[in-house]
């Protein structure tokens, strides 16, 4: 994996992710992560909300369901080999990009002192087979994401109660997007695939698919070929790049 930042260089060798809610990361870039651990960087999760939405099934309470999908995020990232995973617990479907959030990711920036981090699209798209549907809750964790990287984790007089905790500021390297719809980084997951397939399945409570109809929506998704039906036509994020398997982002350099 070419970088921008070598290896005798702060921040190399560790990895941040930053998403809404359990399974965003294993659906957007677990085998990114996974390929990460392959290669001996340490990986922490950082989940902002506490998972307590997301089904259909009226006899499981928020709480019921919230500590379901925090240990289904546990073994998922156990598969992968992550160092760590942190909850923030912000209630799920009302996140906002609120000087709360942010505080709370630019603390966990400042603590974990990433080289790399990976976020959502903190935008709605308008185009491809969800149009319109993008969640609010991950526009919000990108945004406040974004905010928390430049200026608050960088800047000693943002949030000075931080440095009172302890937590010196840091400058975070590069910042992978994911869901832009534009993407300039891909990243080959290929030999990574099917580690990424079952962090995924891990997420029991979120899967109304079978598990060969999960691993079917990947490998369309990440794969190589062009697909079309009577709504709406895609890629594989793999297309075009001689790669069987990808992830694509956006890069941003600080």
């Amino acid at each position: 994996m070419t970088l921008d930042f070598g290896s005798n260089e702060e921040g190399y060798g560790k990895a941040m992710v930053v998403f809404a809610h359990p399974d965003d990361a294993e659906w957007g870039c677990s085998g990114t992560a996974s390929k990460l651990v392959s290669e001996k960087w340490d990986v922490t999760y950082v989940v902002c909300t506490d998972g307590s939405k997301g089904t259909s099934k009226r006899e499981i309470s928020s709480a019921q369901l919230s500590k379901i999908r925090q240990q289904e995020q546990i073994n998922a990232g156990k598969i992968i080999g992550l160092k760590d995973v942190v909850f923030l617990g912000y209630p799920d479907g009302y996140l906002e990009p609120s000087l709360s959030l942010r505080k709370d990711i630019a603390r966990e920036i400042r603590k974990h002192k990433p080289g790399i981090l990976i976020c959502p699209y903190p935008m709605r798209s308008l185009d491809g087979p969800y149009q319109g549907s993008g969640h609010p809750d991950h526009i919000a964790a990108g945004e406040a994401t974004l905010s928390a990287v430049f200026p608050s984790a960088r800047d000693h007089l943002t949030f000075p109660e931080l440095l009172q905790e302890g937590f010196e500021p840091w400058a975070v390297k590069e910042v992978w997007i994911v869901g832009h719809p534009a993407p300039d980084l891909f990243i080959d997951i290929s030999s990574e695939f099917e580690k990424s397939v079952l962090a995924l399945l891990a997420h029991k409570s979120q899967m109304s698919m079978n598990d060969d109809e999960v691993r079917q929506r990947l490998i369309e998704w990440k794969g190589n070929k062009s697909h079309n039906n009577s709504n709406f036509g895609f890629k594989g994020r793999a297309h075009g790049t001689g790669m069987k398997y990808a992830e694509s982002f956006k890069r941003l350099r600080y």
